[in-house]
């Protein structure tokens, strides 16, 4: 394993570690919304701290990007981790089992190198550019399937603050609930990404991520041989988080079947 790519594992996992030590604790908190919500931010907060400081310790001069703490170190670094130190805050909170980890590092504004943790199933998804996907130290590609009519497919719904996307999706959700398979929302869209790389989802869309929903799930589905875009295909996800990604034949059908909604 690479380096770089191992302190990226270890970070994950020490992240893993803390939100797991909470998780248990949720219980003394379900009496006043407002206490339950400052946890949240502390779990968040504590899992942050684990990953930067292990990255710190060992590439002190590497500019971070992170949920929480936003951008820090030094600005002129060609190097940047974009970290999610928890992926599916509200499912935490609600002790639904879908959330994850997620750190990504960037050279020179390429994507090099990528890890999604899931703590609950202990599955580590990871990426090196140029070197493949794995998870779990086996290799995973994209699925296979053909067409959008055998297609299971992960997405999102926007945030409340994100109104104005809310009827462009609903359009969408209901074109693709009629020509998919199937339409599944679990609440953490690193882990979505991770599972289109894995073959589990054949495709996925979702509006308003951030750079660290989306970066080491990025890395990942391109290693696996699967294709990621905007709402028109082209690379300009990045700048307002709209996102699509699938193996490359549900990408370009996912791609179709949105595009009257697009504008």
């Amino acid at each position: 394993m690479p380096p770089l790519l191992n302190i990226a594992v270890r970070a994950a996992r020490r992240a893993g570690d803390t939100i797991l030590r909470y998780l248990g604790r949720l219980e003394s908190y379900e009496i006043a919304t407002k206490s339950r919500n400052e946890f949240v931010t502390e779990v968040d907060r504590l899992a942050e701290q684990e990953i930067v400081q292990t990255i710190r310790q060992n590439y002190p001069d590497h500019g971070v990007l992170a949920e929480e703490s936003g951008r820090h170190g030094r600005p002129d670094s060609e190097f940047l981790w974009i970290i999610d130190p928890l992926d599916g805050t509200t499912n935490f909170i609600h002790g639904f089992p879908v959330f994850s980890v997620s750190v990504a590092l960037q050279h020179r504004g390429r994507l090099e190198q990528g890890v999604i943790y899931d703590p609950l199933r202990q599955e580590l998804f990871t990426a090196s550019r140029g070197e493949g996907a794995q998870l779990d130290g086996r290799r995973i590609r994209v699925s296979r399937t053909q067409t959008l009519d055998h297609a299971l497919v992960g997405t999102g719904f926007p945030y409340r603050s994100k109104a104005e996307w809310v009827d462009r999706y609903l359009d969408m959700l209901r074109v693709l609930m009629d020509r998919s398979a199937g339409v599944r929302r679990p609440g953490s869209a690193a882990l979505d990404l991770a599972y289109v790389a894995a073959g589990r989802f054949d495709g996925f869309w979702e509006f308003g991520l951030q750079p660290w929903d989306m970066a080491a799930g990025v890395l990942l589905i391109r290693e696996a041989g699967g294709l990621v875009g905007g709402l028109t295909g082209e690379d300009d996800f990045h700048e307002d988080g709209n996102i699509v990604a699938g193996n490359p034949k549900i990408f370009a059908a996912l791609l179709e079947a949105i595009r009257p909604f697009v504008r």
